[in-house]
């Protein structure tokens, strides 16, 4: 892997990371190390994305999350994401410095992707393998399932 990092930073055009079938937390740590090495990230097929745990357990706490709103006013926020895409981009977001400049830099250079769209379909995507699957899809939530669960309409 280390291999093919060292190449594409070299060249300005960004690294495409095919979702499918990875587990969300491993994929988005990798993420976010490229991100702060100065690499573009696009991360395409987010819908495929699986969360590692039941399903009953992931939708409960993820429900739970949703209840958190500000008591003075809810409209000012917190905004709970709910599409696939979005979700991993707050991820992605977690695992970054996002209140120093480097940070805020390396979270501008990251684009999530809900399918391939057709600008990136000539590009080589990669898949991390220290985050693909080891299980069968049983015990996994995809991302997709989660965000018609939580008010995603497609």
């Amino acid at each position: 892997m280390a291999s093919k990092q060292e190449k594409v930073v070299e060249t300005n055009r960004p690294i495409v990371v095919d979702g499918t079938d990875l587990i969300a937390g491993r994929l988005c740590s990798n993420v976010a190390k490229l991100l702060l090495q100065g690499n573009k990230v696009s991360i395409v097929n987010c819908e495929n994305i699986m969360i590692s745990g039941t399903r009953k357990n992931i939708l409960g706490e993820y429900k739970k999350f949703l209840e958190i709103a500000s008591i003075l006013h809810p409209k000012h926020g917190p905004y709970h994401p709910r599409r696939p895409d979005t979700i991993i981009s707050r991820m992605v977001r977690g695992m970054l410095p996002r209140k120093k400049s480097s940070g805020q830099d390396a979270l501008k250079r990251l684009r999530a992707y809900i399918g391939v769209p057709s600008e990136l379909k000539s590009f080589e995507k990669i898949q991390f393998d220290n985050a693909k699957i080891r299980k069968s899809n049983a015990y996994y939530t995809s991302m997709s399932e989660l965000g018609r669960n939580i008010g995603w309409t497609v």
